[in-house]
């Protein structure tokens, strides 16, 4: 480990420790519960995810937007963190509280009243839950989300977390933080059967299976981007994941999946779908770009240098023969359109989304000797006559299961949500509380 590293984790240790604590969710807790006022019927109240640069993010925000049935505050980081499109902007605000997830001084105690101060125009409170509710990225913001679900829900107000993943390996502030939403009454919309089941092991209240809040959104752009204006079927999307790319050479990994394709005669477009200084895609594909160039044969392979809205990622999506990606949501994405996508599991979130789709080769490990695996699934989908079908089945299940997310704001209603438990209780053996 370098010696940088080391400096970071040990300045880190102090806040962990207290963290652990459990002092500061208290006060923050206890500050949020005497700012917030009593329910309103202004608008609906979203805790957005990280964004800034991650299209997943922006999708998931989208979704919910579109649903809506009145104005969305949307709470981010910063400013920019989110872009709304022209159809969405006149339907929401964006309000910036950098500290109040994140910061621990003066400026996150305001943000946290700023918070209490929203929450009093309120319909309904609705945090975006996603991988990040877990505590395996980052506790903090993790538990902080939680807890804000709790006192709103505690307040009186409608309260749901919606579309997330658990990891088996969360730690106790993240597991007891998520008890304390659920028993106060905020609605728990686990996006995956596997991490419902694992919620629902740990005793808390509150859980409904459901499927992504993206499944909801079938909004086209027009056309594709100039970049792209050219493009003809029969074409692929291949995504490189910044991530995966910490401990795989996909450049190395790619090589069989993308000469099988061009073999086929099947064009490769090489689509970042996170884009930000960390686990950054673009690099990641522009890596397997070189691998391609070092081999001599870039001819019919397209690199994507930036970063597509959703509308836009479901448009390239609807025409595509097949698609590879490390990024959850442009499999969501593209799924939704038809498409089969092998999308590669690299924080157990993929498996369970994939039971819906009743085809579980979609989903491989990320690991050194994947490609030829990767291949042969690429094979499989393209040449089986009734993978449209089949893809297009699973489609229509997740999408009827994923409206529980948006019932509370205006859209679907409680036949989706008692649809949504029928389901997951027939396939599982057990009944959704909530």
């Amino acid at each position: 480990m370098k010696l940088g590293s080391i400096r970071r984790r040990l300045r880190r240790l102090p806040r962990q420790v207290l963290d652990r604590s459990g002092l500061p969710t208290r006060r923050f807790a206890a500050l949020l519960r005497s700012s917030a006022g009593r329910p309103g019927e202004r608008c609906h109240v979203l805790i957005a995810p990280p964004g800034a640069g991650n299209i997943g993010d922006q999708a998931m925000v989208e979704a919910f937007v579109a649903a809506a049935d009145r104005p969305v505050t949307i709470v981010t980081r910063n400013d920019d963190d989110l872009v709304l499109p022209p159809d969405l902007v006149g339907r929401a605000r964006i309000v910036a509280l950098p500290h109040l997830l994140y910061g621990d001084d003066h400026g996150h105690r305001g943000d946290v009243r700023a918070l209490g101060a929203l929450l009093g125009e309120a319909a309904t409170v609705s945090i975006i839950g996603a991988d990040i509710m877990d505590g395996v990225y980052s506790l903090r913001p993790s538990v902080r989300r939680s807890t804000i679900a709790a006192v709103a829900a505690e307040r009186g107000f409608d309260t749901s977390i919606i579309g997330f993943s658990w990891n088996g390996a969360a730690p106790r502030p993240a597991r007891d933080a998520l008890r304390r939403a659920g028993t106060a009454g905020a609605r728990l919309l686990l996006r995956d059967p596997a991490s419902a089941a694992r919620v629902r092991d740990l005793g808390i209240p509150g859980v409904v299976e459901t499927a992504d809040i993206v499944f909801t959104d079938d909004r086209r752009a027009d056309r594709l981007p100039a970049a792209l204006e050219g493009l003809e079927p029969p074409y692929a999307l291949v995504n490189a994941s910044g991530l995966i790319a910490r401990t795989v050479d996909q450049g190395v990994e790619y090589r069989p999946v993308l000469a099988e394709l061009r073999a086929r005669g099947i064009h490769v477009v090489l689509l970042p779908h996170v884009l930000r200084r960390t686990a950054d895609d673009l690099a990641a594909c522009r890596g397997v770009l070189d691998a391609v160039r070092r081999d001599g044969w870039e001819d019919g392979v397209t690199l994507v240098e930036t970063m597509l809205g959703p509308s836009q990622i479901r448009r390239l999506a609807a025409s595509a023969s097949v698609v590879v990606t490390g990024r959850m949501h442009l499999a969501v994405m593209s799924l939704a359109q038809g498409v089969p996508a092998v999308t590669l599991a690299s924080q157990g979130k993929v498996e369970g989304l994939m039971r819906l789709f009743d085809w579980p080769e979609l989903c491989v490990s990320p690991r050194a000797g994947m490609g030829t695996g990767i291949r042969d699934v690429v094979v499989s989908a393209l040449d089986a006559h009734d993978a449209v079908d089949r893809v297009r089945r699973g489609a229509d299940r997740a999408r009827a299961l994923a409206r529980a997310n948006t019932e509370r704001i205006g859209a679907g209603g409680r036949e989706d949500a008692e649809r949504s438990d029928r389901f997951w209780g027939e396939r599982n053996g057990t009944h959704s509380t909530g």
